[in-house]
């Protein structure tokens, strides 16, 4: 089929559905731009996964807890699993066992973050209004797209776009007015935006019967803006680019590579690996960020196993390694602010203080009937934020560790419908921070997630 958005000189205007003839064609979604050209679906998404207000807080760190709705529905666990074209973010081996399919959803991402500075201040040190501060913007869309080809009965080809997380916060106050000085006065909203876009192509094959590879160039994407940092001008390498500088963006990428063994009609183990993203520098904030505006996308390791357990039931269980430790803007830790010191932007720059984190995700499927099935899911990670670092991470409190996740599939012949929800409950992680002296304080989220996807089998 062939969705095409008519340009305005038209005297028609709205979606023109076609099918395009042939066994061996692909389904296209193009829109007529308003000077006659065209543009791809991955065009598209960028536009639409890049501008306000799709973008989120991500739930492991900043890393999203799944990809495509049957795997969020078993809280991200699949690697062993073939589920829909979004395979080849979790591990693009599976891809060779997919057959032809289109999958495309968005879902609708509701955090609830917030921090609160206890009233302990003293010693002379700078001190945040005690109290609780919540942050604007709970709501954010997030779409997908993949679509996965055979080339014969052993290889694929696949494309998979979409959102792997972020951060987003904006608070209505300046969080950081008692460090104000003469040469910096903290704005409102103090706040950051941080989104990231993947593009992966995905090339899958099966080396006997029961064993696939995959192999998956990754493009990716990202834009960043913050807000209310200016009394940390002074201590940057470089002041002019430390906060309200607009919207930047970075773009690089890497490879996924993935493995599939099925080694008895009951019993499947999956490995996948994405290498570190290297990319291009946030310019507009080499002041901020490590580096000179470095920040790339941490490398990950996932390991799963799926067992069927009974001709209706599967049982899947992966254990994800996230690497934020590799990446100085993530992981190097706060130090003290003194006069004179020179600790942003610099080759070994302050920035979140981030742990690497394993993430375990349990789910269960249960094709109820030929038409319908059932999904739910359990993951627990480890806590990234060390409690000593809750200043900076104020603009982050990325301190989810549970997610509960149910869902369901229902097929009407070459149809599926696919609907995921995720649930997070409230965490909070209290400490403090060299910085503040006696005070401490607390950072605290939680989180819905619905999606709602379309799949297409040809």
């Amino acid at each position: 089929m062939s969705i095409s958005f008519l340009s305005p000189s038209s005297k028609t205007k709205g979606f023109r559905v076609a099918h395009l003839p042939g066994r061996t064609s692909w389904p296209q979604l193009r829109i007529m731009g308003y000077a006659g050209g065209s543009a791809t679906i991955a065009m598209l998404l960028a536009a639409l996964l890049l501008c306000r207000p799709m973008a989120a807080l991500a739930t492991n760190g900043y890393w999203a807890h799944g990809y495509g709705p049957k795997s969020k529905a078993m809280a991200g666990a699949g690697a062993a699993l073939p589920l829909d074209a979004m395979d080849a973010a979790k591990n693009p081996a599976t891809m060779a066992y997919l057959g032809d399919r289109m999958d495309f959803g968005i879902a609708a991402f509701l955090p609830e973050r917030s921090f609160t500075a206890d009233d302990n201040c003293g010693d002379g040190f700078p001190c945040i209004t005690p109290g609780r501060s919540a942050s604007d913007n709970d709501i954010f869309l997030l779409p997908h797209f993949a679509g996965n080809r055979m080339l014969d009965a052993n290889s694929s080809l696949g494309i998979s776009i979409g959102a792997n997380g972020g951060m987003n916060t904006e608070y209505d106050l300046a969080v950081f007015s008692p460090f104000n000085n003469g040469e910096g006065v903290a704005t409102s909203p103090t706040g950051v935006d941080f989104k990231q876009l993947f593009i992966g192509l995905t090339y899958a094959r099966k080396i006997a019967a029961n064993h696939s590879f995959g192999i998956t160039p990754v493009l990716a994407a990202q834009s960043f803006k913050i807000t209310g940092l200016e009394p940390f001008r002074p201590f940057s390498s470089d002041p002019e680019h430390v906060t309200d500088n607009g919207t930047d963006y970075a773009y690089g990428g890497g490879v996924k590579i993935g493995w599939l063994s099925n080694l008895t009609e009951e019993f499947s183990v999956g490995l996948s690996y994405q290498s570190r993203l290297w990319m291009t520098k946030f310019d507009d904030y080499q002041g901020l960020f490590a580096e000179q505006g470095s920040f790339d996308i941490p490398s990950n390791v996932t390991a799963g196993v799926a067992w069927k357990m009974t001709p209706s039931l599967t049982a899947v269980l992966d254990v994800q390694r996230i690497f934020f430790g590799e990446v100085t803007s993530i992981s190097n830790g706060c130090r003290i602010l003194q006069p004179g010191s020179i600790i942003l932007g610099t080759d070994d720059g302050i920035g979140f203080g981030w742990r690497n984190m394993t993430v375990g995700k349990f789910g269960m499927q249960w094709q109820w009937r030929p038409d319908v099935a059932f999904r739910a899911g359990y993951s627990i990670n480890d806590q990234v934020i060390p409690d000593k670092e809750v200043l900076l991470n104020i603009l982050a409190p990325a301190v989810v560790r549970k997610h509960y996740t149910l869902g369901m599939t229902k097929k009407f012949r070459d149809l599926e419908m696919n609907v995921a929800l995720m649930y997070a409950p409230v965490e909070k992680m209290h400490g403090a921070n060299p910085n503040l002296g006696p005070q401490t304080g607390s950072l605290e989220m939680s989180q819905f997630e619905i999606e709602v996807g379309l799949g297409f089998v040809f």
